[in-house]
């Protein structure tokens, strides 16, 4: 059976509230699951305790049992050091898409227009 500690979803419409529990992955994502390890309000400051709290010592057991962590899970646990840090490469995050930099070409082209005229009365000036 494949295991998976996962996020399952609670809370209301616009008001998220997550069980970090451990399931077999072939189960709904809010279905059944075996044990909650532990909850998850994304609602709370990044700073406070209360957003993440976990049973360490049963997420461990887990992981020696075979479960795989899902990428958020993954991070709250690199984060309380049960999980060693993983190298993450994402080189597109941080370059703007298509309409953002056909914005920023169509600005630099009015600047350069405008210096241009800018310059244009002076020159006709020094003469």
């Amino acid at each position: 059976m494949a295991m998976k500690i996962r996020l399952a979803r609670g809370g209301s419409k616009k008001r998220p509230f997550y069980r970090i529990v451990a399931a077999d992955s072939r189960m709904p994502r809010d279905g059944r699951f075996i044990e909650k390890l532990g909850t998850y309000n994304p609602l709370l400051p990044k700073d406070s305790e209360e957003r993440v709290k976990m049973d360490v010592e049963k997420v461990k057991a887990w992981l020696e049992k075979g479960a795989q962590p899902t990428d958020r899970v993954a991070r709250f646990l690199e984060a309380a050091g049960v999980l060693e840090k993983k190298e993450r490469s994402n080189p597109k995050k941080g370059t703007p898409g298509k309409a953002a930099q056909e914005r920023a070409e169509a600005k630099a082209a009015k600047a350069a227009e405008a210096a241009e005229a800018a310059a244009a009365p002076a020159e006709e000036g020094a003469e």
